[in-house]
């Protein structure tokens, strides 16, 4: 009785301190300087991973986040209706990549070449076929971004392997068993489509519904904060993190 008496007040005390960092959080914007009536509103807005810029900006900006935010819809959904008809003919059709490339390869070469011997009999200039070459500049670019991303996730897997964080580690433990598990029921090539087919319709959805959305992820925030609080006190807390330190001899 006692220990479950220890066990809630644990609780109790963290949740106490959850609630006195937010209300710190309010008091300290309130002492700050003066805002305007709308930012003041914005800031009271509670944004999924603390989001401060607008989808578009979030998603890079430009030509790509018209894409996806469908600013462009002939553009949007041609590139979608294209992933549809690679995935269909590879997936459903059963289609080899490297049949349908020389197979392709084929069917042009041959048109080139008779194209380019059959202009001089009927008095038509033969076809323009570019030089193709790729830049160096944009390769080295590629390769540049591609090190730092593959460095960062070598250090943040460093970092969790070595035990300073228990709440990463359980966080990318639970994300890789939940991709193993989608992994088992489809392909590479179908979880690639998925994944693209739900780039192309969350950020858009978000975009239109984000205030609704926003509401019921902080009321899920919430709860997840509490039930992450409670097995915190009864299962984590429990748990020696690092080096164990000498005991005092009797």
């Amino acid at each position: 009785m006692a220990e479950h008496d220890k066990e809630d007040s644990v609780i109790e005390s963290v949740m106490e301190k959850i609630h006195d960092h937010d209300k710190s959080s309010d008091s300290d914007s309130d002492h700050g300087k003066p805002k305007s009536e709308s930012d003041s509103l914005k800031s009271k807005i509670y944004r999924i991973f603390g989001r401060e810029k607008p989808v578009h900006k979030v998603l890079g900006g430009g030509k790509p986040a018209d894409i996806f935010l469908w600013r462009n819809k002939k553009i949007s959904a041609g590139v979608l209706g294209g992933a549809t008809a690679i995935w269909v003919l590879f997936e459903l059709l059963e289609c080899h990549l490297l049949t349908l490339v020389c197979y392709f390869l084929i069917l042009a070469l041959a048109l080139l070449f008779l194209w380019s011997n059959a202009s001089t009999f009927i008095n038509k200039s033969p076809p323009h076929i570019p030089e193709v070459r790729i830049p160096e500049e944009p390769v080295l670019q590629i390769a540049a971004a591609l090190r730092i991303e593959i460095n960062w996730a070598f250090s943040v897997l460093r970092d969790i392997a070595s035990g300073r964080d228990l709440k990463k580690f359980l966080t990318v433990i639970a994300g890789l068993w939940v991709l193993s598990i989608v992994g088992s029921w489809c392909n590479f090539l179908t979880l690639f489509y998925i994944a693209f087919v739900l780039l192309y319709t969350v950020p858009v959805f978000y975009e239109k519904y984000e205030d609704q959305v926003d509401a019921f992820a902080e009321k899920a925030m919430i709860e997840i904060k509490k039930q992450y609080a409670v097995f915190d006190a009864k299962v984590l807390s429990k748990i020696p993190m690092g080096p164990l330190k000498g005991k005092k001899k009797d």
